[in-house]
């Protein structure tokens, strides 16, 4: 029986006369009941059946059945209307909207939020001018899901004001999941239709004169709190066109926060922060959606605020607090196939824009060899991101992207290379808890034969164990070695904790 059906048959049993077990018909009370505790959840109510029912028992379990169809996104029979009948009235007033407001929707003369207030107050009208009688809750909440699907994002609108989603995937126009706390949920939301997916794919990459097409199926954009987005579309999507939105906080993480939700330790924070003023070259290395664009933000935030930073990216995704910022960013190649500006050519071009500090959001091609000679010749401070399993993997990606920019070089001359630019490698690793955490802070001390050597200074403890929620109990400890690097701190005037990398150090 269907959950409609269920609700029904509720409804009919409260209009039919009750007896108790002596055959008396059962006393209606005289006010209606309190809807069942909060403490029970609405899907666990019992169902009271029978004959021998009373009436407070069905009325309870009514409540709880309405409720249940409340959470399922469905409206309660005897309220209004299907759910049917409700997507057909939402489709109409869609339609309506469109042919009043006509091409004004698309006027780039008006503001964002005037147009907003423009299509509500029409969207007010053509509601008022619907033959159906609405509530005032129905009838604000079919304005508001126009809304969505006219200026927003439709059924993810809520997603994406929900700080607790920190990725949206829309694997197909009936399938979405979320990502919260680390971890992946199935969602009940659904779009009406592919082509309504499409309609919002559409709407993203539009914003930023982009197009997705079939000679054009797959596209990289942002939306404009910074979010990033990929869509991809038939022929190359089987199932139908898909859609992944990566949300980034409103407000950039600062290292407290960071240290808060157990991801650094105060101990590794002072140690970064002293390596960033020493205008170290720090690479940030992990596996996708460890939290490197995150942690590369904070590593940013200690730059001091007189030097003039570059930063080069895909999409732009960094939320630098400094004010001597210049944001640049790649173009991918027309409909024609022209007019494609790489990473590469930005940070050859940055290099003539007298930069104190260039950030790469990420290097994963040819650029990897320009950046290393940037650190190489006077351009320190520099911080960068690579995909990495961990930090001697790190070593090994830089050494293959180097090999992408095409020049015929001997594997020996691109380590001392990679030795002699990069100082720090800072590791991050998503937990099986669905934590991120920094598990690696190692020193890249130089070659040995042909060997790039690497020292560890902080580790993460995973001998510690886990909770009984599953969550890891281990932190980032010191290692015990004091870093060679920190030679450099003292003549620059940096100081740091002498218990920094252990209690051995502070008696010295």
């Amino acid at each position: 029986m269907s959950l409609s059906e269920r609700l029904q048959s509720r409804h009919a049993s409260l209009d039919a006369p009750s007896k108790d077990p002596e055959g008396a018909p059962a006393p209606i009370p005289a006010a209606p009941l309190a809807p069942p505790s909060s403490d029970v959840p609405p899907a666990e109510a019992p169902l009271v059946e029978g004959s021998s029912a009373t009436l407070r028992g069905r009325q309870a379990a009514f409540a709880a059945a309405e409720a249940e169809a409340r959470l399922a996104g469905h409206q309660p029979v005897g309220s209004v209307r299907s759910s049917n009948a409700l997507r057909e009235l939402k489709e109409k007033t869609t339609a309506d909207l469109y042919e009043r407001v006509g091409s004004r929707i698309t006027d780039s003369a008006l503001s964002e939020a005037d147009l907003g207030d423009y299509v509500r107050t029409e969207l007010r009208s053509v509601v008022a001018d619907q033959q159906v009688p609405l509530t005032a809750s129905e009838r604000e909440r079919l304005i508001n899901e126009v809304m969505d699907d006219v200026l927003g994002l439709g059924p993810l609108q809520r997603y994406l004001a929900d700080p607790s989603v920190t990725e949206i995937m829309v694997n197909r126009a009936d399938q979405v999941y979320v990502e919260r706390g680390g971890r992946l949920l199935a969602t009940e939301t659904t779009f009406d239709s592919e082509e309504a997916l499409r309609r919002v794919i559409d709407r993203i990459v539009s914003r930023i004169g982009r197009r997705v097409d079939e000679s054009s199926p797959l596209v990289d954009a942002r939306l404009a709190d910074g979010s990033r987005v990929n869509a991809i579309i038939p022929p190359l999507a089987v199932n139908g066109a898909a859609l992944t939105i990566r949300k980034f906080s409103r407000d950039a993480l600062s290292v407290d926060r960071l240290i808060e939700l157990g991801s650094l330790t105060p101990e590794m924070a002072e140690l970064l922060r002293a390596c960033v003023e020493a205008r170290m070259n720090v690479i940030v290395s992990g596996g996708t959606g460890t939290g490197k664009t995150t942690l590369l933000n904070v590593l940013s935030s200690f730059i001091p605020s007189t030097e003039r930073i570059v930063t080069i990216e895909d999409a732009v995704e960094l939320q630098l607090q400094q004010d001597h910022v210049v944001r640049l960013e790649s173009r991918p190649p027309n409909i024609e196939g022209n007019g494609a500006i790489t990473i590469r050519d930005l940070v050859r071009n940055s290099l003539r824009m007298r930069p104190d500090r260039i950030v790469v959001g990420e290097v994963r091609g040819g650029e990897t060899l320009d950046m290393l000679q940037a650190m190489n010749t006077g351009h320190d401070g520099s911080l960068s991101t690579v995909h990495a399993n961990t930090p001697r993997d790190a070593i090994s990606r830089l050494e293959t992207l180097v090999l992408m920019a095409g020049m015929d070089l001997p594997l020996r001359a691109i380590r001392e290379q990679v030795a002699s630019a990069v100082n720090l490698i800072v590791h991050l690793t998503r937990l099986r808890d669905g934590t991120r955490r920094v598990t690696h802070v190692t020193e890249v001390q130089g070659m040995e034969g042909d060997i790039v050597t690497l020292q560890d200074a902080f580790l993460f403890d995973f001998s510690a164990g886990v909770d009984a929620n599953g969550r890891f109990l281990g932190k980032p400890i010191p290692t015990g070695v004091r870093p060679r690097f920190t030679e450099r701190f003292a003549d620059l005037g940096i100081k740091i904790s002498p218990t920094l990398f252990g209690q051995q150090f502070a008696r010295r």
